[in-house]
């Protein structure tokens, strides 16, 4: 209300005891929430409130009987007899319980400074009374209803109850398990990170999937190197003569050289993107795999590049040689064509003597 104004905040995940077991957390909700030390002047009253929605998940008001305690590091609670429940806190860090723990002393304090002036204010607009105000702790009526049962209205102005009810709360703190309240106050954090690493698995196979079409393309490449090596292979077999064909083979090795040196090129780069990026490890292994084999390919066509290469040069050798022995059989043609007319001149001149 507008009478009440806010004195301290902070963000923290609320648990509540289960009223069935007594030891048990229960959530109240999946998000760290506002909580809130609120202080109404008209009334002189504290109080903590954290609203989850349109619902007040702690409403509870601070008397001088109430203990904060910490259970763990991140971790704390306390009893609400009015509310016949235990709130407990699970904080982002230790420094904020802490600060939490502390202001709920301050504010103890204050609630027990403003409950001795009422007292004071009690007995002075009352001298009839006969009891003092250490006799009687003036606070709100509690209300328990149970399932079948009338109202029934309790007192907490007794001194032997209010005992009782003090050790029947600290009975209900001991139960508490500190394992449990341990991991509840981590569960939402643990959610939070496991949410993180669902995305960055999701990305990793979308890389993964990006990949496999990589590795589907440059496969058809290869199979296209394989190809155009079979060719240059049919071609180197052939003894040609012509110097077209020389010029042709020689651009294709070099287009192929070029290729194969994109491809290593291509495959160091998803070496280097590799160890960053994936997460499945099967799909790494797999494609791990995959290229390893595309790498095993890439030499041997380099090794099949470099046997059409020795087997052209070899062929253009041989076909040298074969043209050094043509013209030197023709040179020896030459010579016993001539030597033959001039045996022919002299059987022309003896036939004429």
């Amino acid at each position: 209300s507008c009478r009440e104004q806010p004195i301290f905040s902070t963000r923290a995940h609320v648990f509540q005891i289960d009223p069935a077991t007594k030891r048990n957390w229960i959530p109240a909700s999946k998000h760290a929430l506002t909580v809130s030390y609120f202080y109404d002047a008209t009334r002189n009253v504290y109080r903590i409130i954290s609203v989850g929605g349109t619902k007040a998940i702690i409403n509870s008001t601070i008397t001088p009987n109430m203990t904060f305690t910490k259970t763990s590091q991140k971790f704390g609670q306390w009893a609400d007899s009015r509310a016949n429940t235990v709130y407990g806190l699970g904080f982002a860090s230790e420094q904020h319980l802490s600060q939490f723990a502390e202001k709920f002393q301050e504010v103890k304090e204050a609630a027990r400074l403003a409950r001795e002036k009422s007292q004071d204010k009690t007995e002075l607009t009352n001298p009839a009374l006969s009891i003092t105000s250490h006799q009687v702790l003036p606070s709100p009526i509690i209300s328990s209803n149970g399932p079948g049962e009338d109202k029934l209205f309790r007192s907490q102005s007794a001194d032997v109850e209010i005992t009782t009810e003090k050790e029947r709360l600290k009975k209900m703190l001991s139960e508490g398990s500190v394992s449990e309240v341990q991991w509840e106050a981590e569960f939402f954090s643990l959610q939070d990170n496991n949410n993180k690493l669902v995305a960055a698995l999701h990305e990793a196979n979308a890389n993964v999937d990006q990949w496999k079409k990589q590795l589907a393309a440059y496969q058809e490449e290869t199979e296209t190197l394989r190809q155009r090596v079979a060719e240059l292979e049919s071609q180197g077999a052939h003894d040609s003569s012509s110097e077209n064909n020389k010029e042709e083979l020689s651009q294709t090795l070099e287009e192929l050289e070029l290729l194969i040196k994109a491809k290593d090129e291509e495959i160091q780069m998803l070496k280097s993107q590799k160890c960053g990026r994936w997460e499945a490890e099967g799909e790494r292994e797999e494609t791990l795999q995959k290229l390893q084999e595309l790498e095993a390919c890439n030499a041997e066509l380099e090794r099949r590049l470099h046997l059409a290469e020795q087997t052209l040069a070899e062929t253009l050798a041989e076909r040298e040689k074969i043209q050094n022995e043509v013209t030197k059989v023709a040179e020896i043609m030459d010579v016993k064509i001539f030597e033959l007319s001039e045996i022919r001149q002299g059987l022309a001149k003896l036939v004429e003597s």
